[in-house]
């Protein structure tokens, strides 16, 4: 939640009194004193809590609320059989919202467990945990489908997307055997998940992987040396499926990356995880809409037939995907839907779907279906749009390496960039290379990182796009010869003066400073 979803919050709800202290179910069983039933499925609710009145739902949004009250059956969690070998506690976890803790397998292999239901108190200052605030967050859990992430796999599947497995269970109000945390996940439902970190947790649906990691790993390796690549076409085939789900919660913790060895490149396919906001419903109450506009908390996008604004889904995703997309054309983009719509079939949709819970699955799985399947239509559309937001500021980034960027302006409306390694004695293949177009970029910006890299710019035009270029540590050259007539759009110089050399042309503007903060690039999210 933002600021400004608080402070809205506060003006419209000031009346709605103080924090509730017994806000959640207290078991998700119906019958919670009854003996576990012999086959081990009991009927249970995702959150009876968020039930409330018409005039509650009409400020509020009805969201899921139905679906979350809805009784269904669920299979009582039993650690010791759910996977050959059972599980046991390794230790607890968590993010801001969602209670989890990380099990291990008889082979080392590790699962997350997270609670369906979120406990947001640590998204508020300790000030306003006290109050009707914290009632506004909790209740806006009820936005996300909490029987989404069943549904998809077998669409992840059809589109060609490694993924993960979740399952659902049911914790004993009894369960003692997940470690000294147990009580904390007892009457609970929980989501159970492959964890696919290390390469012990390889499964032959990677092939010939040697090995996963998460982002953080992927990036600081990315950023040694240019044998390390992201695959960015499976990237951007994920990240599509991605906004046809209404999944915007994709930041770069949502993320693993399969690791494959590829002649002498290590290449890192994407692995979605965490699909707690798939088919997100928000904006169906006074206070979700005018949360949800555009001035306000966009990344808030509710799933309908129809997209609606593409740059608030994508919002945070923005860091990944800035360093994950940067190589993908148009052309690519537009391919890659065409083959997601052939992929995605009506059988495959009716399939997916009906992992639903049947009782869940009455109340929304016809609409749920209809929706992919008109979505699914305008693919092509989306995917185009996606592609102009990503376009139009692009980073191309370096490594600690030397290397040599190379910017051709071929025309007023055509800018080539080239990047080579200078590792090796002879002159190898660029291992980027890219051609933008005027209409759709307005700004290149180039991170030498670490080595002593080489920039040339070159080219005589009326326009051009404009160049950033920030050498960063170590001793850099810059030469531009380059000249755009009209436009104003130069290159700009961006590094410490000490120990860098910069043969400046007519349209050259040298930025250098003393200090480094200048040059300094985020590489891994901190």
């Amino acid at each position: 939640m933002t600021h400004r979803y608080l402070g809205s919050c506060l003006l419209l709800l000031g009346a709605f009194g103080c924090a509730r202290h017994n806000f959640y179910q207290p078991d998700a069983r119906l019958t919670p004193t009854e003996p576990i039933p012999a086959d081990k499925t009991v009927r249970v609710t995702a959150g009876r809590h968020y039930q409330h009145g018409a005039l509650h739902n009409l400020f509020l949004g009805k969201h899921y609320r139905d679906v979350w009250a809805q009784p269904v059956q669920l299979p009582v969690l039993q650690p010791r059989t759910v996977v050959p070998g059972g599980l046991d506690f390794e230790k607890l976890g968590g993010g801001f919202q969602t209670l989890s803790m990380t099990l291990e397998d008889g082979q080392g292999r590790e699962y997350a467990l997270r609670s369906i239901d979120k406990t947001p108190a640590r998204t508020l200052p300790k000030v306003l945990r006290h109050t009707f605030v914290m009632n506004l967050v909790r209740d806006a859990t009820s936005a996300a489908m909490p029987y989404g992430a069943l549904v998809v796999p077998p669409l992840a599947e059809a589109a060609g997307v490694l993924h993960t497995n979740p399952q659902m269970f049911y914790v004993s109000g009894q369960e003692q055997r997940l470690g000294p945390s147990s009580e904390l996940f007892q009457g609970k439902l929980v989501l159970l998940e492959e964890k696919f970190d290390g390469q012990e947790n390889l499964t032959p649906a990677f092939g010939k992987a040697t090995g996963l990691v998460d982002s953080d790993d992927m990036l600081h390796l990315r950023y040694l040396n240019p044998t390390h690549r992201i695959d960015q076409v499976a990237f951007a085939r994920a990240r599509l499926l991605d906004i046809w789900l209404g999944d915007w919660d994709r930041h770069e913790g949502q993320w693993q990356w399969a690791v494959y060895q590829q002649d002498d490149q290590t290449r890192y396919k994407p692995i979605p995880k965490d699909r707690d906001q798939v088919f997100f419903r928000f904006d169906d109450g006074v206070i979700p809409w005018l949360m949800s506009r555009k001035w306000a908390v966009r990344k808030f996008r509710t799933f309908k037939p129809k997209y609606e604004d593409i740059a608030g889904m994508v919002r945070n995703a923005r860091f990944i995907d800035a360093r994950g997309l940067n190589e993908v054309t148009k052309t690519q983009f537009h391919t890659l839907a065409l083959d997601l719509q052939r992929r995605l079939t009506d059988a495959a949709i009716a399939e997916a779907v009906h992992r639903l819970p049947p009782p869940i699955y009455a109340l929304e799985g016809p609409g749920m279906e209809e929706a992919l399947r008109t979505r699914r239509a305008a693919l092509p559309a989306v995917a185009d749009a996606f592609y102009d937001l990503l376009a139009e500021c692009v980073t191309i980034t370096g490594t600690d390496e030397a290397e040599r960027f190379v910017v051709d302006r071929l025309t007023d409306t055509t800018t080539r960039v080239t990047v080579y390694s200078l590792l090796g004695k002879n002159r190898p293949a660029p291992y980027y290379q890219r051609t933008f177009r005027a209409g759709e970029t307005e700004r290149i910006t180039l991170y030498g990182l670490g080595g002593k890299d080489e920039f040339n710019v070159q080219g005589q035009v009326g326009r051009g796009i404009r160049i950033d270029v920030y050498g960063g540590p170590g001793a850099d050259a810059v030469v531009d010869s380059s000249h755009v007539a009209r436009g104003g759009n130069r290159l700009y110089y961006y590094d410490t003066k000490h120990g860098n050399e910069l043969t400046e042309g007519p349209n050259t503007a040298d930025h250098r400073e003393k200090g480094v903060k200048m040059h300094a690039y985020d590489r891994e999210g901190y």
